[in-house]
């Protein structure tokens, strides 16, 4: 067996690119490697700011012979035929062999491909993958023909077993592969020979270069937080950044920097994301003072003075950097103070959507929404409203122009410092969450019915202009938008009905739909919708007819098949939250059948029930009696159906009692007397599990009458009640899911 490695060797390789460089070298020269017949043990790739590396243990020095047999076209094929063949397998007509098949004589060719050493696969391989790596950016230098991500200076590539040391013999544009690298750019940047990847990697570390990326972020980490326990700090959490640095230095070095006392009065998140953004810097936060109060930058050098000059003219870039983050948080809480009116204004000029009208617009929308959601999740309608109408105004601001990212946790200063009640502010910055699924869930109710009202504004919305996701393209964040929709609900068990809150897509899709028939002004459209809405009772959920009458009392001459189209917006979107729920429950053990088998219950647009009846089935048809008479129910709804196939008849008139014949048919029909009235009232109080208990009792009476009672009697009286008798078993499960619809 030998050993490979594999070095590419260019100038900096930018630290985003490099862990899925690492994957797409590994992924290319292995799978080319099996492709050509070699075989390994193990794979490690490693990347330096200047490097990409791969080693393999255990490659077998030689592919093996492969003889292969093509069977061809017949001999009396057209001539076309067999010239196609014979371009596949790149043989000759006398290099074919003619058999004897059932229908006459037919072509075959044997191909025969003597076993390769791994030299020559190793070098067709890797300059394969040179010449078609997959970088999201790549350029060329110099004359050459070669893309790499920056101008590559050479390439090692040797391999090694017990006899000893091979060159791979390799030249890509001019590059020829060897057995040298080169340490640090700086501090030890003579040439290296080397022999093996052992020895490789302790050369490496002698010349201040650490190779695994993984162990240049253990020493960040670690060293960071020594320096900042020295003086009583420690380092603000930031994965992001702390994986970054390790993919722009060979050699870390980290040095602690003390932030200015004039800017320590700016807010911790403003500090922590301009030294972020600006210059690489991790923060260093004083528990005692709970202010952002120094730094660590991380060097790719070690130097005489320990760092001093580094530190010195990191200090005066940072200064700088933190007076203009000044200048804008002195100048917007000015603004704040003075109560946000230009930012509202200036909200006017900011599109969201040019089907979806402006910011301010959208605003308007998210504040009716969030004063009607309110009551369900327990918020006071009035600071709802307020909460809303202030939580976009920060998108005006000068800090959240330089740092996006900060929408939000800007927002809730300036709510502050316009003295606005702290519910106002905490929805401000908390209205955006969740952002992911493992993002935390607002629970403060002012929060909670602005986070909602702008996702669901933003679902609604989009669902008016159908502009819905397709595929895996999902440009607005829309499944982001439901999940978040779907945790909200369910984290704070908000009883709000869907439906209801839905009625600002049938609002919004008339008059985005209006708007864009007639470019004229569309606010009389708006205004006479807003009359309807007051005169229309529960007005998204009447009749299509109501509504049109009511839109006609008004004078919009709107048709009925528009008002149709949005209703079934409306249906379809409620089936996209519904989706959604399933991948949700999914990765809390819960299957899609189930969900789809409670989704046929009445109240499916309320998220809490969905999921109540949910668990509670799941948890039941775990138990040996949900098992079996889940069995017992698909055999009934089995037999009814072939039964109404056949007859061509509906047997659901009722099953009568004085026609049962056995025991256990009036077994059956007093088990169901006493299950039905207990299922329907522990569904009522939404007790569940009780439901479950009740139709548990079933299960011995069902399984009795089908070991001892014939369905299909030759007696059609007998037959007919018994029929009849089954489709009560089937309504009674009905009264909990739709037991047809779950698998197994």
């Amino acid at each position: 067996m030998m050993d490979l490695l594999i070095e590419l060797f260019s100038e900096e390789i930018p630290a985003r690119m490099q862990p899925r460089a690492r994957e797409d070298l590994k992924r290319l020269i292995t799978d080319g490697l099996v492709e050509a017949g070699l075989t390994y043990a193990s794979a490690g790739a490693f990347s330096t700011p200047r490097r990409l590396v791969l080693a393999v243990e255990g490659l077998t020095p030689e592919s093996k012979p492969v003889r292969e047999e093509r069977k061809g076209p017949r001999t009396d094929a057209p001539e076309k035929a067999i010239e196609g063949f014979l371009r596949a397998t790149g043989l000759t007509l006398d290099q074919l062999e003619r058999r004897p098949e059932k229908k006459g004589e037919a072509y075959f060719a044997v191909i025969e491909r003597p076993g390769r050493g791994a030299p020559e696969i190793v070098a067709e391989v890797l300059e394969a993958a040179i010449r078609n790596f997959p970088w999201p950016k790549s350029m060329r230098w110099g004359s050459g023909s070669l893309r790499w991500v920056r101008p590559l200076h050479s390439i090692l590539c040797i391999l090694t077993d017990a006899a000893g040391t091979q060159l791979v013999p390799l030249t890509v544009d001019g590059i020829t592969a060897g057995d040298t690298t080169r340490g640090h750019r700086f501090m030890a940047s003579d040439p290296i020979r080397v022999s093996s990847f052992d020895d490789y990697a302790a050369k490496l570390l002698r010349a201040k270069v650490m190779l695994d990326p993984a162990q240049r972020e253990a020493a960040i980490r670690q060293e960071a937080a020594n320096l900042a326990f020295a003086r009583g700090w420690e380092i603000v959490p930031d994965e992001g950044l702390m994986t970054e640095l390790a993919g722009l230095v060979e050699w870390p070095v980290p040095l602690m920097g003390v932030i200015e006392q004039r800017f320590l009065d700016l807010p911790p998140e403003v500090l922590q994301t301009s030294m972020r953004e600006h210059q690489k810097f991790l923060s260093a936060r004083n528990p005692k003072t709970a202010r952002i109060e120094g730094y660590v930058t991380v060097a790719n050098i070690e130097t005489p003075d320990h760092g001093a000059t580094i530190l010195h003219g990191n200090q005066r870039v940072l200064a700088a950097r933190l007076s203009d983050a000044a200048f804008f948080w002195e100048n917007d809480l000015r603004e704040a103070r003075a109560g946000m009116g230009d930012w509202a204004e200036g909200l006017k000029a900011v599109t969201f959507h040019a089907k979806l009208g402006s910011q301010a617009d959208r605003v308007e929308r998210i504040a009716a929404l969030a004063r009607e959601i309110a009551p369900a999740v327990g918020a006071d309608p009035a600071l709802a409203e307020q909460a809303a109408r202030v939580a976009k105004l920060d998108l005006r601001s000068a800090m959240v122009g330089e740092f996006p990212e900060l929408q939000g946790t800007m927002g809730r200063y300036y709510a502050q410092a316009a003295g606005l009640p702290d519910a106002v502010a905490d929805a401000a910055s908390d209205h955006y969450s969740p952002l992911g699924p493992s993002d935390e869930v607002p629970s403060a109710p002012v929060s909670v019915a602005v986070a909602l009202a702008d996702k669901l504004d933003t679902l609604t919305g989009f669902w008016a202009i159908d502009e819905k996701p397709t595929g895996s393209k999902d440009p607005f964040a829309l499944r982001r938008a439901a999940l978040g929709v779907i945790r909200l609900v369910l984290e704070n068990q908000a009883r709000l009905r869907s439906r209801t809150a839905f009625k600002y897509l049938l609002w919004n899709g008339l008059a985005f739909n209006h708007a864009a028939a007639d470019s004229s002004d569309s606010s009389d459209f708006y205004s006479a919708l807003s009359r309807i809405k007051d005169f229309v009772p529960e007005w998204d959920n009447s009749s299509d007819e109501s509504f049109i009458e009511a839109i006609a009392k008004e004078g919009i001459k709107e048709g009925s098949g528009r008002i149709r189209l949005i209703r079934e917006q409306r249906d379809d979107l409620l089936a996209f939250l519904h989706d959604r729920l399933k991948v949700h429950l999914r990765d809390q053990g819960i299957r899609h059948d189930i969900i789809d088998a409670v989704l046929t219950m009445p109240g499916s647009d309320d998220l809490v029930l969905v999921v109540k009846r949910a668990e509670a089935l799941a948890a039941f048809l775990k138990t040996e009696d949900g098992t079996n008479l889940l069995q017992g129910l698909k055999r009934t709804n089995n037999i009814l159906t072939q039964a109404e196939d056949k007859d061509g008849v509906e047997y659901s008139f009722g099953a009568d009692p004085k026609y049962a014949d056995t025991d256990q048919e009036r077994a059956l029909f007093a088990a169901l007397d006493a299950a039905e009235p207990a299922i329907r009232s522990a569904v009522a109080a939404e007790d569940f599990p009780a439901a479950m208990s009740a139709i548990a009792a079933l299960r011995s009476p069902v399984d009795a009458f089908f070991e001892a009672v014939q369905v299909n009697s030759d007696n059609q009286i007998l037959r007919r009640n018994r029929l009849n008798l089954l489709s009560r078993i089937r309504e009674t499960g009905r009264l909990i899911a739709d037991f047809g619809r779950i698998e197994g």
